[in-house]
């Protein structure tokens, strides 16, 4: 049965950007590309304009899959200033805080730009600023921020709140609320410029001087060079059989696609408490319990193409383009992403993976990815499991409860199965019940032979054409 043709994504209003986009005769790159512009009017609590990301795109007619590396850069090629230190911040999350670190010195160059513009350029077919077009008309009216959202607002207030971030998220001193208006002053000038100029505006153009003078002003070193030199990477595309199925997504930090292979074959054979147990194990080795503001973009057109898209800000450096209303990523700040051996212009590594599902006659099965740093893997996982071996409903397979494993522990979402708990328990895992669905869990946004779905933990929407 082919898919039908739909998107899902982390907020209605993006959703619904997309779903226009694919009616008025877009692809599923289109769409997916005006989603992502989109989101940083409507979901900039997650990421943005500022950030980075990776793409993964299913092409029917070929039978192909391609994945693109928009994630963000080091800087110091200009070699002319050094950074000073970062601003640490704690963040509480789950109830446990959590250090970061922010600032001008914690801005990696930004992918979001170019990554958007590559895609658009390989599978896009509409013109160009008709696909901007519809995030201008959504930042210049402003977007209701939804109640998920707003509880991830008070996590990580402390870094989205300085400089022009406290009138942003917290007008007259309190941070917005579930169904107030989130608007960005200045973002829908900033998205005509990149209708009108194209993306080169924030890498060689007078976007790009703005982003180098703020981030210096505020003790970065991003330069032109820096800038300049940045491109857009294709990598190599892995894969792993699930459940006589075929994943198709990079290699990411986390190890999604390798966690995949270390499941037991055929895993739709064990019973649902041990298949709980094979679960966490693979999932054991490589857990990270760290925080992100991250979303995904998840398209399917009427010819069978899917584009997924994930970005992120990381938590946001609290750097501003001025006049522009947008926010700068923090990635440097992030210190599980920093290696010893990274250099100016060398990407960095993240664990986003966007990816797709293929059947053994070449058709789309499944397109999604997740928000959520940490639980990525976990969150996809999970809902590949609910949709292709337990045969659920893109959207029920999204919302159901879950489990995240970090070292022997187990941390379950009200509601997940207790005879799986309980098997858990048995094989060595200490249990740790959260008291409901939570962000911490990630945020799915998948379309599929199973329809669409959204994740509710962070306000996610999905519907089909």
């Amino acid at each position: 049965m082919p898919v039908k043709a739909g998107v899902a994504a982390g907020h209605p209003a993006t959703t619904e950007v997309g779903l226009r986009v694919l009616a008025s005769g877009g692809s599923a790159a289109d769409a997916a590309v005006a989603a992502v512009l989109a989101c940083s009017a409507s979901e900039s609590v997650l990421t943005g304009i500022g950030g980075g990301g990776f793409a993964t795109f299913y092409d029917a007619a070929n039978r192909t899959v391609t994945c693109l590396d928009f994630f963000c850069s080091i800087p110091g090629l200009d070699g002319d200033v050094a950074p000073q230190p970062m601003l640490p911040i704690e963040v509480t999350f789950g109830g446990v805080p959590m250090p970061y670190s922010i600032g001008g010195p914690s801005v990696g160059i930004p992918g979001v730009p170019a990554g958007c513009g590559e895609v658009h350029r390989r599978w896009g077919r509409l013109p160009w600023h008709e696909v901007v077009e519809p995030a201008v008309l959504l930042a210049r009216a402003g977007v209701a921020l939804p109640e998920a959202q707003a509880r991830t607002l008070v996590s990580v207030a402390p870094a989205l709140t300085p400089s022009d971030g406290g009138d942003i998220y917290a007008p007259g001193g309190r941070l917005l609320r579930g169904g107030e208006t989130l608007h960005h002053p200045g973002l829908d000038k900033a998205l005509d410029g990149l209708a009108d100029e194209g993306p080169d505006i924030f890498y060689t153009g007078r976007y790009g001087d703005l982003l180098v003078d703020a981030v210096r002003a505020a003790g970065g070193a991003i330069g032109p060079a820096d800038l300049a030199a940045y491109q857009v990477l294709e990598l190599p595309v892995e894969h792993a059989r699930l459940a006589g199925q075929h994943v198709f997504a990079r290699t990411d930090l986390n190890g999604t696609i390798r966690t995949i292979r270390a499941l037991p074959d055929p895993i739709q054979d064990l019973s649902r408490p041990k298949r709980a147990v094979a679960v966490a194990d693979a999932l054991r080795e490589h857990g990270r319990p760290r925080l992100g503001d991250t979303t995904n973009v998840s398209v399917v057109d009427a010819e069978g193409n899917a584009c997924v898209i994930t970005t992120t800000l990381g938590i946001g450096a609290g750097v501003w383009l001025p006049g522009l209303g947008i926010n700068l990523n923090s990635m440097l700040g992030e210190g599980e992403l920093i290696t010893e051996d990274m250099a100016p212009g060398q990407r960095m590594q993240s664990m986003m993976c966007p990816l797709v599902v293929i059947g053994d006659d070449g058709d789309l099965v499944l397109a999604a990815g997740s928000a959520g740093a940490s639980r990525i893997r976990t969150a996809l996982v999970d809902t590949l499991l609910g949709v292709l071996v337990d045969g659920l409903d893109t959207e029920t397979a999204v919302a159901r409860p879950r489990f995240h494993v970090v070292d022997d522990a187990v941390h379950a979402e009200l509601g997940y199965p207790e005879d799986e708990l309980a098997e858990l328990a048995r094989a060595g895992y200490t249990i740790v019940q959260w008291e409901e669905l939570n962000h911490f869990f990630g945020g799915v946004s998948a379309v599929g032979v199973a329809g669409a779905g959204g994740d509710p933990r962070r306000g996610g929407t999905g519907q089909l054409l």
